[in-house]
């Protein structure tokens, strides 16, 4: 299985790239968000990769951080979504993103990408809840544009609930629903009681 590629790109496409590791160009499919983020062509680059065997091909995917890639890994563990949908989903989605539309069950932000309807965007929401790290993307998940994060008394607001018997992911998701409502000015006590009238509900 091929891991890592460290090599020169070759060629950029829509949605893959072409990177020429000693002479040899390797064919990655890769989200948008990594074709962006690649270096000119001619230019060195390392490409995290996953690499798929089926009885009829072998694709390779890649990756400019470890945090995609495992992300990718992730998405595709949801009934219904295959390698092309979760390319799509971190084609307009970072990590942290996904982790912030996940904790706030943001159905919205997750229909963002293609393929993604209703449907999936809830089922992405209930599967994925309690296999993202704890706290990974919390502090994006419970900032405001423009204002300064609110992620420590978010943090101390989730503790508390946990401490009152919720699951660590619905209280997460409780604190960012009504932290982000608050405009990011929410105190602890305000944090807490909106959180209990939100898993309340």
């Amino acid at each position: 299985m091929i891991a890592r590629l460290k090599g020169i790109v070759d060629e950029i496409g829509d949605d893959w790239a072409i990177i020429d590791v000693g002479g040899v160009g390797y064919f990655v499919f890769c989200p948008g968000k990594t074709l962006q983020g690649l270096p000119k062509i001619g230019e060195s680059v390392v490409l995290h990769i996953e690499t798929h065997v089926r009885e009829d091909h072998i694709h390779l995917y890649g990756f400019l951080t470890g945090g995609e890639k495992e992300w990718f890994g992730r998405l595709q563990s949801v009934q219904g979504v295959g390698a092309k949908v979760a390319l799509a989903i971190l084609s307009v989605l970072t990590p942290g993103e996904l982790a912030q539309a996940i904790a706030a069950q943001d159905r919205t932000m997750l229909g963002r990408a293609s393929g993604v309807g209703p449907k999936l965007a809830t089922r992405l929401v209930i599967e994925l809840k309690d296999k993202v790290p704890a706290f990974e993307g919390f502090e994006a998940a419970t900032s405001v544009p423009g204002k300064p994060s609110g992620g420590s008394l978010a943090a101390d607001a989730v503790s508390a609930l946990v401490n009152l018997g919720y699951r660590q992911a619905d209280a997460m998701g409780a604190v960012a629903r009504v932290n982000r409502a608050q405009g990011g000015e929410a105190t602890l006590e305000a944090l807490i009681r909106g959180g209990l009238k939100e898993l309340a509900g």
